[in-house]
């Protein structure tokens, strides 16, 4: 990924180097699971341990690039520096072992390692999310169906739906993080015909691994398609809150502005714009992920037990997707941190409509009353077509009808326009989110 869209930490989980150190560890922690059978001394594993921590990737590419196999680059080049010192342990070096028990299982660790920043990041954005949306569980603004304002609703309860599909996708990566935490050790086709099924559950043990129950020469990719998943739920999640902060920041609506920094610039050639340019960033980046999708799903049909096809996909698609989720959560704290709020703009959009949007609440106080349904609902509309196209307040218009003062009385009207009555609900919307 470019360094525009990358954080250091993510960034180093899929560097090179980074890469070659756990690929060495691997190998050392089978080796010294090994090294009980086959009695190789302790200090010539003192002596490995101490050449893993100097090799180079250059070293590396350079024998890769004679042998054209990247796991013997990594093994000649070890072998060169221990064999005088170790000779034993590198006559052993990769013992029983074909080249996915270290790539995979080094491609678990690091989608556990990835995981667990991303999981770190949700936390973060889950806390924002809570801290807004407890300081807004009673700022009314109007809801908007079709793009058409419907009926009331609090800023409040629209961050609960956030978050409760935040504390989703946090769960889906607590699940794909387990999904994914499997190696292997069982050799050419997965047979264990060199080393046995007991050595395999030692070193996943001391990796922090399970042992892949029946793997091919691979582990199975549906393991790494749902993972994937997970991280494509997350992005469409952070699009569609920063889709909705967008449509808010509109100039006719503006009831919520994404941070815009003193000296920050909207435009090249309009001085007053003040554009949502980081939503907008996160919606293209989540289109950019998400196209990603496609590969991984395609990568679990392999030939037989094993075929490469799926290796020059995953080389790409997960250190790039894994960098832009951990960037897009970032930026989108950084939007809820500096989120303004227009608590004015939202009472005057609310009222727009000049009370419409508590038609449904005169329905039913008529219905709750003995009036049909339907002869309800086309004395409300009657009314209310008529304040809409003589743009006058509804509530006088519903008065004048004499059905509706006779079944209601004024008091009760004014009570279908109370927006104190709908502040029980609201909360318990904001309880089942996970914000109280």
């Amino acid at each position: 990924m470019i360094e525009r869209y990358s954080r250091p930490e993510m960034a180093g989980v899929w560097s090179e180097d980074h890469r070659l150190r756990k690929l060495l560890e691997v190998e050392f922690v089978y080796l010294k699971v090994l090294a009980e059978e086959k009695q190789i001394p302790s200090s010539e594993l003192e002596v490995l341990e101490r050449c893993i921590h100097k090799l180079s990737v250059r070293e590396v590419q350079k024998l890769e690039a004679q042998s054209r196999h990247e796991v013997l680059g990594i093994l000649e080049a070890l072998s060169q520096k221990i064999q005088s010192q170790a000779p034993t342990l590198s006559r052993y070096l990769h013992y029983g072992l074909t080249s996915n028990d270290l790539l995979d299982t080094t491609l678990s660790l690091q989608l556990l390692q990835a995981a667990d920043i991303l999981l770190e990041g949700w936390k973060e954005v889950s806390a924002a999310v809570v801290g807004l949306a407890k300081q807004h569980q009673f700022t009314w603004m109007v809801g908007r169906t079709h793009g058409i304002h419907a009926e009331p609703i609090t800023f409040g309860a629209k961050l609960a739906g956030w978050h409760a599909e935040i504390l989703r996708n946090i769960e889906r990566l607590k699940s794909v993080r387990e999904v994914i935490r499997y190696g292997k050790f069982s050799g050419a086709v997965g047979t264990f015909t060199q080393v046995g099924p007991h050595l395999e559950a030692r070193v996943c043990e001391q990796l922090g691994l399970l042992p892949e129950p029946v793997a091919t020469q691979v582990i199975p990719r549906d393991r790494h398609a749902e993972y994937f998943n997970a991280l494509v739920l997350s992005a469409g999640a952070i699009e569609r809150f920063a889709t909705e902060i967008r449509h808010l920041q509109k100039t006719e609506v503006l009831e919520v502005e994404e941070p815009f920094g003193e000296k920050q610039k909207g435009s090249s050639a309009m001085p007053h714009k003040r554009n949502p340019v980081l939503c907008e960033n996160l919606c293209g980046l989540a289109r950019m992920l998400r196209s990603f999708q496609a590969g991984t799903m395609e990568n679990m049909v392999l030939w037989h037990e094993r075929d490469i096809s799926h290796s020059s996909v995953e080389r790409v698609f997960f250190p790039d997707a894994t960098i832009l989720l951990d960037f897009m959560l970032h930026r989108f704290l950084m939007v809820l941190k500096g989120l303004k709020v227009h608590k004015d703009r939202m009472g005057k959009n609310l009222n727009a409509l000049r009370g419409l949007v508590f038609s449904q609440k005169v329905l039913l106080a008529l219905v709750d009353k003995g009036l049909a349904r339907f002869k309800a609902y086309e004395l409300v509309q009657k009314h209310a077509m008529r304040a809409w196209q003589k743009d006058q307040d509804f509530m006088p218009q519903i008065l004048k009808d004499p059905v509706v003062r006779k079944v209601l009385g004024v008091q009760g009207v004014k009570a279908c326009f109370d927006l104190k009555q709908m502040q029980p609900p609201i909360r318990e919307i904001l309880k089942r989110g996970g914000i109280l």
